[in-house]
């Protein structure tokens, strides 16, 4: 179980809330890309033993994910999300796209961190708050692995929702990720408004440089 080290360690520097943050949906071909932060005071303390097996999202069943997400939200934590679409995406880029996705998780919480801890070894732009970026921190740091999940099950959801309106692309199964089946159905299709136009395998497979804008 996670033993909230670096957590501890950053209360002992003074600081009186701290935020996790991750992302998920950097990679896909459809669908926005989804932030959350995680923020805890001081006297935070892991209540749920089956939040041992918190871990980078990506290491995990979509089922143990979704068990995972439901305690989290049960747990003493303040959790935003942000969210930026295939829109935003394609105007200012999947990296600045990133960041704005994270700024706007912190925007959502309920009160304003001190300081930020973020998977990676990027810090967020022009952001007024002290900030400690780990590698591969959703590996080791629980509030990052945390913020991992509940970004990533966020947006898994919408994917699947979104397969509710293109139904004939897949994207309850692959949630937007360049998969030999998506390949195909955008060559068959072409692609629809969630897809990112900018990103260069759409525009390969697809054979076009634009595509119907979301209404």
């Amino acid at each position: 179980m996670y033993r909230l080290r670096l957590e501890k360690k950053i209360f002992k520097d003074g600081f009186r809330r701290i935020g996790g943050i991750d992302e998920a949906g950097r990679g896909p071909l459809a669908g926005p890309v989804v932030a959350a932060c995680l923020s805890i005071a001081p006297g935070f303390r892991i209540k749920n033993k089956e939040l041992a097996e918190v871990n980078d999202s990506k290491l995990l069943s979509e089922k143990k994910r979704e068990e995972l997400f439901k305690i989290l939200m049960d747990e003493d934590l303040e959790i935003g999300v942000g969210i930026c679409s295939p829109r935003i995406i394609d105007k200012v880029n999947i990296f600045q796209a990133t960041f704005l996705a994270m700024k706007k998780s912190i925007e959502k919480l309920p009160r304003r961190p001190e300081c930020i801890i973020l998977d990676g070894k990027f810090l967020i732009p022009e952001l007024e708050i002290e900030q400690r970026a780990i590698v591969k921190g959703d590996a080791k740091v629980f509030l990052i692995a945390a913020a991992s999940i509940i970004a990533k099950v966020t947006r898994d959801r919408l994917m699947r929702k979104y397969h509710g309106q293109f139904p004939g692309y897949g994207f309850d199964q692959h949630k937007g990720y360049a998969t030999l089946r998506h390949c195909r159905m955008i060559k068959k299709l072409g692609p629809c408004p969630i897809h990112r136009q900018t990103f260069s395998p759409i525009k390969v497979v697809s054979g076009r440089n634009s595509v119907v804008d979301l209404p």
